[in-house]
């Protein structure tokens, strides 16, 4: 798989200091505080790389710094209380990811700087003011892109013959959806589709939803980025996979466990570039000055096996824009 390799959207001398392994700040010990939407077993893949990219810089964890974690477990009213542990813990810096964990932070503290390492439309969401200039205690990495969703729907038709009616699995309490289903909205006058919009806030939810979904006739499902979703990775693609419902993902993570498709940024990649706003943070910026970068480069992994079982051909030219092909 091709390295993605995420560019700031202001070219400032913010974004070009070296990565060297000796120039760590010396003496105390500083605690980070990780905010943790699932577990430590379903986010391993995205905590490897922070961690990585801490080393990268030079910080050893039990010398340098420590780093104290906490899990929501997919119940995102779980966060202000999670917040507040890390922030009794005299945490110097919170990471989290995700846009209600974003928010959720934005709310609880005003002064201890916040690094995102993945978060949706931060300014169309009000957690920053502009990505050059944040202002505030927040900064770090935005996953959102133009049509993002139309180009999911996009290969979605490619895929399947005739494709009239798509089901979109969203979660209301999470505020980037709003600005998702406009964009699917418009993608799918332009291609011609009938989409329908299916609520899951909490776990509980899932199997109304999906009911909804069988009853309304869906030919295909697209769902939309958000960590709850993440959490419940192995319900969703089972579902997918019982009535034979072909889908896109947000999250790689759903294609490794037998989904069809995902498209979006390297959410790895992006925690492990959070890593260098912490250590600009604990160098001494304000986060507020950092801009927050954004991807340029969106990675699209597709599960051949899947495709077979679904009975689905992959257009020769979808499969040689793949980054990774799973067989």
């Amino acid at each position: 798989m091709e390295r993605r390799i995420f560019l700031g959207v202001i070219a400032s001398g913010l974004l070009a200091a070296p990565l060297t392994a000796e120039a760590q700040p010396a003496g105390r010990v500083y605690r980070i505080g990780f905010l943790g939407n699932s577990t430590a077993a379903l986010e391993a893949n995205l905590v490897g790389p922070f961690r990585e990219g801490l080393r990268e810089r030079g910080y050893v964890e039990g010398r340098d710094l420590t780093i104290e974690y906490r899990w929501a477990e997919g119940a995102y009213e779980r966060f202000p209380a999670l917040i507040s542990e890390l922030i009794a813990l005299k945490s110097d810096i919170i990471v989290t990811a995700g846009t209600p964990a974003a928010l959720a932070a934005q709310r609880t503290t005003t002064t201890i700087p916040v690094v995102m390492a993945a978060v949706g439309d931060p300014i169309g969401t009000g957690l920053v003011k502009s990505l050059a200039r944040p202002g505030g205690n927040l900064t770090g990495l935005a996953g959102i892109a133009p049509d993002l969703e139309g180009k999911r729907l996009e290969m979605l038709t490619q895929i399947v013959p005739r494709l009239s009616s798509v089901a979109f699995l969203g979660n209301p309490a999470n505020p980037l959806h709003v600005t998702s289903e406009k964009q699917a909205g418009a993608a799918a006058k332009a291609l011609h589709l009938k989409v329908v919009f299916f609520p899951v806030r909490a776990e509980g939810e899932f199997d109304h939803a999906f009911q909804a979904i069988v009853g309304q006739r869906c030919e295909a499902l697209v769902m939309l980025a958000d960590r709850l979703f993440l959490h419940h990775r192995a319900r969703i693609v089972e579902f997918t996979a019982r009535q034979r419902l072909p889908a896109v993902y947000a999250y790689d993570e759903l294609v490794q466990v037998g989904g069809l498709m995902s498209f979006g940024p390297s959410y790895p990649e992006m925690h492990r570039r959070a890593a260098y706003y912490v250590d600009k943070i604990l160098r001494g910026a304000k986060p507020g000055d950092l801009p927050i970068e954004q991807p340029t480069t969106f990675e699209l992994v597709i599960n051949l096996k899947t495709a077979k079982t679904l009975g689905l051909t992959i257009p020769p030219a979808l499969l040689q824009r793949a980054n990774q092909v799973i067989e």
